[in-house]
């Protein structure tokens, strides 16, 4: 018996804008940008800077394949396959940027507590009576004691449409959790969200090992201004003194200007810029997020 596949090109390009991480979104409504790939495009790579240059406006610079979706339509007919790239761009004035946190609240823990009250309490009563489940939940959202894993990110959002508790589970909202899933943020087209939740967690992952930083960063910085960035892109806060002693002690990461910024409001600060071999040789090592900052 022969079924539809189709299939489509899925880019998730993230940026940072004032300290806040935002996703690039296409001319529908709540949708990454995203298309076929056709005869004129020359790759999948080709067809996906298309797709973000014609829904978002955005030259791509940074593009790495992402992941492959290939579910079925929750009718049960068909599957379209979803062939996802990552890229990363300096944001620019658009109102097609979507903040990240707005669609994955629960991911920024910036001077947050934890995971909205709603939201824990529905977790815990899924997962009640069952022995795996209440261990999953404290492992994969960092409650009784565990610590916070940004690179779970779309563990986080996998166990979340499981307990029925983002809009685009099957009978989300029913009953007493309808305040839970008000807080976990908006939906999305299609899987689009599942797709964002995957290109975050590549990105905090990517950044342990590959300064992929520098893509968002102007030509000069300061180191506080890098820490933000870093901030944002982990949803967490980080030690300053040793954010510091770590981004310096990699000796080929970056490396003073001779100037200084007086647009932090307090001293000047030093501005510094990625070293050339940074821009020459991604595969260099990386920013290496540090642990959270312990409250």
């Amino acid at each position: 018996m022969s079924s539809l596949v189709a299939a489509e090109l899925v880019a998730v390009v993230i940026g940072v804008r004032d300290d806040t991480p935002v996703v690039l979104g296409a001319t529908e409504p709540d949708a990454l940008p995203h298309g076929p790939l056709e005869p004129a495009h020359r790759s999948l790579q080709a067809g996906v800077r298309a797709w973000v240059a014609e829904q978002g406006g955005v030259e791509l610079g940074y593009v790495e394949q992402l992941y492959t979706f290939a579910d079925r339509e929750p009718a049960g007919q068909g599957r379209t396959v979803a062939i996802s790239y990552l890229g990363l761009t300096r944001s620019t004035p658009s109102p097609r940027w979507l903040e990240v946190y707005d669609l994955l609240p629960w991911e920024d823990r910036r001077g947050v507590a934890g995971l909205a009250p709603a939201v824990e309490r529905a977790l815990r009563t899924w997962a009640e009576g069952d022995e795996d489940a209440v261990a999953r939940v404290a492992h994969t959202f960092g409650l009784d004691g565990q610590p916070w894993a940004p690179e779970l990110a779309l563990q986080r959002y996998e166990l979340l449409w499981e307990a029925g508790l983002v809009r685009e589970s099957a009978g989300a909202g029913a009953g007493s959790r309808d305040d839970a899933v008000a807080a976990t943020g908006a939906v999305m087209v299609h899987d689009h969200r599942r797709i964002l939740a995957t290109g975050l967690a590549r990105l905090r992952s990517t950044l342990q090992y590959r300064p992929l930083i520098f893509e968002l960063m102007a030509e000069e910085f300061t180191l506080g201004q890098l820490q933000a960035t870093v901030e944002a892109l982990a949803g967490q806060e980080v030690h300053k003194p040793n954010f510091r002693r770590l981004v310096l002690q990699q000796a080929e990461l970056v490396e003073p200007t001779g100037r200084t910024s007086r647009d932090t409001g307090g001293r000047p600060a030093q501005l510094y810029r990625f070293r050339r071999s940074v821009h020459a040789e991604r595969r260099h090592g990386g920013t290496k997020l540090p642990r959270p900052k312990v409250r």
